[in-house]
């Protein structure tokens, strides 16, 4: 069996990647630092361009999925989906990210490890 980094960590590098690519990152809600859910808000120039949450599949393996309202050029709808998973589960992560290719990198840092 081999341990998995935890969800902290993993928003740590993945803040730090953003930055050295030049991009901004942060998170929009801080969840339970050992396990909790991790939901990337990737943005391109200001523009929501995708919600993914990392999911684990019953053989163990991580993907990246879409999440989230379907029009996304609604902030108020991204705020409130936000809002309702939060309360549901106060242990999940929220990041927004504003790099290029926000998706693939978050995909490559949250589902390898």
């Amino acid at each position: 069996m081999t341990a998995r980094l935890t969800s902290q960590i993993l928003i740590g590098v993945l803040l730090r990647r953003v930055q050295a690519q030049g991009g901004h990152g942060t998170v929009l809600h801080k969840g339970e630092p050992l396990s909790g859910t991790i939901v990337v808000q990737a943005v391109d120039r200001g523009r929501t361009i995708g919600l993914f949450e990392r999911v684990t599949s019953l053989d163990g393996t991580l993907s990246f999925t879409p999440c989230g309202p379907r029009d996304l050029t609604q902030d108020s709808e991204i705020s409130q989906y936000i809002d309702r998973r939060t309360r549901v589960d106060p242990d999940i992560w929220f990041v927004e990210l504003d790099v290029a290719d926000a998706e693939r990198l978050a995909a490559e840092i949250l589902c390898t490890s």
